[in-house]
């Protein structure tokens, strides 16, 4: 039986490292919608860059395509035993296609996991935040640029004042 888990929290929660860190200690891959869309950019995904286009207007990518782009990596032999997701859902119809996901995988059940942080601490966190421009991944907000990558760092759209909380 698999172990499938969905990280759930606001914005600048945590659930993103939480995620890693369980995935880490469990052997299992760590899920994000986030990293999935900004690799489908990196390759030219037509439909990955008009949701770039709608995650830099501060938009949310639609439904339809994030379902698809979450049911299509469940199927790869690496999550045959198990996920930590994280970034899915974000809406009421995101949220009910976890249960016909589960059907069709028929490995275990989906834990939901809820990171709570007071939403004053998620104001401080996110006006902190950046980003790597290059490769997508967070850094420290003392850093000049990615530890990853080397590439420069900026502010999420959705991060900035009044968008992200």
């Amino acid at each position: 039986m698999g172990l499938n888990v969905i990280m759930m929290g606001a914005p600048g929660a945590g659930k993103g490292t939480q995620a890693g860190r369980f995935a880490q200690d469990r052997g299992l891959p760590k899920i994000s919608t986030g990293d999935m869309l900004r690799e489908a950019i990196r390759e030219g995904n037509p439909v990955a860059l008009e949701a770039k286009a709608r995650m830099d207007r501060g938009e949310l990518v639609d439904d339809a395509t994030m379902i698809a782009i979450v049911r299509e990596r469940l199927t790869r032999p690496d999550a045959s035993c198990g996920f930590v997701l994280d970034g899915f859902p974000r809406t009421v119809a995101q949220a009910e296609a976890p249960d016909a996901i589960m059907r069709e995988r028929n490995n275990g059940p989906l834990i939901v996991v809820d990171v709570d942080v007071p939403q004053q601490e998620l104001v401080h966190r996110l006006s902190m935040r950046r980003i790597c421009v290059k490769c997508g991944m967070n850094a420290a907000p003392t850093a000049q640029a990615c530890g990853a990558c080397g590439g420069g760092l900026a502010q999420r759209a959705a991060d900035k004042q009044g968008g992200g909380v």
